[in-house]
């Protein structure tokens, strides 16, 4: 389901995105690059191939665009890696007392919101689709949760929500897609070196990685992509969230 067939990746212009785009080209997709920055998505195609599509999947008639000009230029994707996401830290309630109703709204819409409008219009492209296979496979698309959903700091409110609901909606999707021979799975990432960890202090980035057992490490972005292939080989793998994290467990703050 990965050689010859179109993979699309979102958030595809950097980090776990851009190293899922570029192994999935490595093992020989025809890759679509989705990044709210068009530039950046061009960047990676200009490595890899494929093509490249500016849209903000918070933006449903965004998202609809660029799956009717990728359908019209390569085809039905058969992989739909979800890895678009902004990480916001906002309290409830700071402590200059303005509230932070606006920046959980926003982080609800890209995270939660984009991640559903990505799956809803990628479903029904892949719906509609030959079967590949015996058991009638048509597709799998993978979601990006986190670690937050299970263990939020202090501050991760937004995040913490926008990614629970990611993990949250995986296996009543599962159920219902699998009529159509499509799988749902999610990925929790724990700490990860991308562009969201890169400007971390080395004090804070030593007190961070007391929290991961073995690998005490952050995460290569590689093998996110990894995983992703794992996901997309093994059919049996359906309705599921695996975490991706060492043993992580996040402190309070």
């Amino acid at each position: 389901m990965i050689k010859g067939h179109v993979a699309v990746v979102t958030g595809a212009g950097s980090g776990l995105g851009a190293a899922t785009a570029r192994h999935l080209a490595g093992l020989g997709a025809k890759v679509v690059c989705i990044d709210l920055s068009e530039d950046a998505a061009a960047a990676v195609t200009a490595d890899i191939g494929g093509l490249a599509l500016g849209a903000d999947v918070s933006d449903a008639a965004a998202v609809e665009a660029a799956f009717g000009r990728l359908l019209d230029k390569l085809g039905v994707p058969r992989v739909v890696v979800s890895c678009a996401g902004i990480g916001t830290a906002a309290r409830i309630l700071p402590r200059d007392g303005n509230l932070t109703i606006g920046a959980f709204e926003r982080t609800l819409r890209v995270n939660l919101l984009g991640t559903y409008t990505v799956m809803s219009v990628a479903a029904r492209a892949m719906a509609a689709a030959e079967r590949l296979d015996g058991d009638g496979a048509r597709g799998v698309i993978i979601n990006t949760a986190s670690i937050a959903y299970e263990d939020g700091q202090l501050g991760q409110a937004a995040y913490s929500a926008s990614k629970g609901g990611v993990a949250s909606m995986t296996l009543p999707a599962a159920r219902e897609l699998a009529r159509f021979g499509i799988r749902v799975m999610a990925i929790a990432p724990g700490l990860f070196e991308t562009a969201m960890s890169a400007g971390l202090p080395d004090d804070v980035r030593g007190e961070i990685l007391k929290a991961v057992p073995f690998p005490s490490r952050m995460g290569d972005a590689n093998e996110f992509a990894r995983l992703v292939q794992c996901i997309v080989e093994n059919p049996m793998l359906n309705g599921s969230v695996i975490r991706l994290d060492a043993a992580a467990r996040m402190p309070i703050k």
